[in-house]
């Protein structure tokens, strides 16, 4: 393979067990985990012609015209190398379609009238009401009338995940943490170190899971896979959540080296095999940058059936519905990406698209966010709530603070902690602080626990 003198002598090894999902690694559960009991749930019946879903027409226009989502110029494979470093980065074109989507301009406008705190607390609210609106309690009462002994207990910290940074090259439609070009929140020298600190000191810590924003872009992303390695050895798995885009971006023409030198897991976003369906979610031109993300990849060693190098690909829905079957949806991918891009790749996992942020947005505009809960009270999995991102999980963001989860971490959910409303990295050094802390539930939680879940 083109790139593989590059790669350093580790003798990987194979994760424990397959990831479950897009956002939360719950190693600890057994081998079968992902394959959740389904029968009982009454909507999880999405198709696996993922292609072929189409979203309706909004029940209440938007009060100004949206632009109608472009398809992009996909010309399939012949030239796509060429054409896309002549292309140049994609954030030029994102910054573009941004200004002229009045989805975003209205957020933005919101943003700049309000700050990020009054908006995520009304985004609470608004989930509140609705859910008072359908007679459900608050999560954990949830549980308690679902569950015969319900528990907001954590157990040893397994997954440490950093979320290094909100810049991207792309501005996802349905994004929970609000990533673009704009965003230049960023994890800085001093917390990326402590960080490192902290997982060497932390035996029962087996995967360090990076993401973003596109954590690539971040300046400390190379300086924590390599402090991370120079650490702990193999004893843990690094995760790289990768958008696949930035592969193709100035500067980035290593990265595929640098990723398997480093023998890291990549788990790459693609919300579907088609070029439509793709662009109308992540952006025009996303789908043509993410096939050659996944080309370069597989040239490096990636994707391989029983290589060292694992990359796994993630599906969440277009829409307010849950997605299909994780089983029959992998063996569709392999057959779309392997015939008609020559694409190969290890696992596909599903992701329940949670009502939050982007995603939250979107569905009030459309007057669908009262639907879309009950969907998810509606189709609660009890198999999932063991195995919850939380249990096992402490999530980092880019100024150091520390929560329970990515989505706590998106809407300012600290950790409850009793002697300090909000703990950062430089508050403690282990992991194993933390055991005696309770889990923070809240109305958004229901996303975890619907059909396959987020976690």
């Amino acid at each position: 393979m083109r790139r593989a003198t590059l790669r350093a002598p580790l003798a990987r090894r194979r994760p424990r067990v397959p990831l479950q999902v897009a956002r939360g690694l719950a190693a600890t559960s057994p081998p079968d985990a992902r394959r959740l009991s389904t029968r009982s749930l009454p909507d999880y019946n999405t198709q696996v012609d993922v292609a072929n879903i189409r979203l309706s027409k909004p029940k209440r226009p938007p009060p100004t015209k949206r632009r109608k989502a472009a398809d992009g110029e996909w010309q399939g494979l012949k030239d796509l190398r060429a054409r896309l470093k002549a292309e140049g980065s994609m954030v030029d074109q994102t910054l573009v379609d941004m200004e002229s989507d009045a989805d975003f301009q209205r957020t933005l406008k919101a943003y700049k009238e309000k700050g990020a705190a009054k908006l995520t607390l009304e985004e609470k609210k608004e989930r509140r009401r609705q859910l008072d609106a359908l007679g459900v309690p608050e999560f954990f009462d949830f549980l308690g009338r679902e569950l015969e002994t319900p528990s907001k207990a954590r157990k040893s910290c397994e997954v440490f995940q950093l979320n290094v940074g909100l810049y991207c090259n792309q501005a996802c439609a349905h994004c929970h943490v609000e990533s673009s070009p704009k965003r230049f929140e960023a994890m800085s020298e001093a917390v990326a170190e402590r960080c490192v600190e902290i997982l060497a000191a932390s035996p029962s810590v087996h995967t360090l899971d990076i993401t973003g924003g596109a954590p690539e872009l971040n300046p400390q992303f190379r300086a924590i896979v390599e402090g991370a390695r120079r650490a702990v050895g193999d004893r843990v798995d690094i995760i790289d959540r990768c958008n696949l885009t930035v592969l193709t971006e100035p500067g980035q023409e290593d990265l595929a080296d640098f990723l398997a030198h480093h023998g890291v897991r990549v788990v790459a976003s693609l919300p579907c095999y088609s070029s439509k369906n793709v662009n109308q979610q992540r952006g025009r031109g996303v789908f043509g940058r993410s096939i050659e993300g996944l080309r370069v990849l597989n040239e490096a060693g990636y994707g391989a059936e029983g290589g060292d190098l694992h990359m796994d690909l993630v599906y969440n829905p277009l829409g307010a519905f849950l997605p299909p079957p994780q089983e029959a949806l992998e063996a569709k991918y392999h057959e779309e990406l392997k015939r008609e891009f020559g694409v190969d790749f290890n696992e596909l996992f599903t992701m329940t698209n949670m009502p939050i942020k982007r995603f939250a947005d979107f569905l009030s505009r459309r007057g669908e966010l009262k639907d879309y809960l009950d969907l998810l009270v509606r189709n609660f999995n009890p198999d999932t709530v063991d195995t919850l991102m939380c249990r096992n999980t402490l999530s980092v963001s880019w100024d150091g603070s520390v929560y329970d989860c990515d989505f706590n971490q998106q809407l300012g959910n600290p950790l409850a902690l009793q002697d300090a409303p909000l703990a950062s990295v430089f508050d403690f050094r282990s992991t194993d602080e933390f055991l005696e802390s309770d889990i923070r539930f809240d109305n958004h939680c229901f996303g975890c626990t619907a059909g396959m879940g987020s976690s």
